[in-house]
């Protein structure tokens, strides 16, 4: 007689990608609200950990940009304890936006479109469309960058947490709204 298959136990893709994205960040906002900046940091560096470690568990491998991230996480959130100095992770979003423009630049520079490659599969669109909004990304991310630096050198940790947290987000929402040309002009429709 066979024995009934063990079942596996099936997360929604999309499910873990929100969680591994969004799931620190919350941690980080909602433990700055009970405690302050260190504990905050220290809780943030542990929800990474823990939303990368369930990532490999369950997709037995990590994408690149949240072990990028991650490890900037770690870094910064580290020196930001160990000196005790909020210096540090308030640095970690410039840093992060710094990089992913980087990339970008680098990837239209050797002729790598790094955002067909990792879009492509569900968006398709005109060789030049993807040029474009190359550029326009790496020009948000380097305005972002420029954003934190001044919002947290100018204003109360209370204030750059919740832009951090909210600002951020919204403006992406936002720059993502503004592409909505583009995306209509060059798209291949099928």
């Amino acid at each position: 007689m066979d024995e009934p298959k063990e079942k596996k136990a099936s997360i929604d893709p999309k499910l873990l990608k929100a969680a591994v994205e969004y799931g620190p960040i919350i941690v980080f906002f909602v433990t700055y609200w009970l405690a302050d900046l260190y504990a905050a940091t220290a809780a943030i560096i542990i929800a990474t950990l823990v939303v990368l470690a369930l990532s490999f568990l369950i997709e037995r491998r990590l994408p690149i940009m949240p072990i990028v991230t991650g490890c900037i996480i770690i870094v910064f959130g580290g020196l930001t304890l160990w000196l005790k100095d909020e210096t540090f992770i308030k640095m970690k979003p410039t840093i992060i936006q710094v990089i992913f423009g980087l990339v970008l630049l680098v990837g239209l520079y050797t002729k790598n479109i790094f955002l067909e490659k990792l879009l492509g599969a569900s968006l398709k669109m005109e060789h030049q469309g993807w040029v474009l909004l190359t550029r326009r990304f790496a020009i948000f991310f380097f305005s972002m960058a420029l954003l934190n630096e001044a919002v947290w050198r100018t204003q109360t940790t209370d204030f750059w947490v919740n832009f951090k947290v909210f600002g951020i987000l919204v403006l992406t929402i936002l720059f993502l709204v503004a592409q909505m040309q583009l995306l209509k002009k060059y798209l291949i429709v099928s």
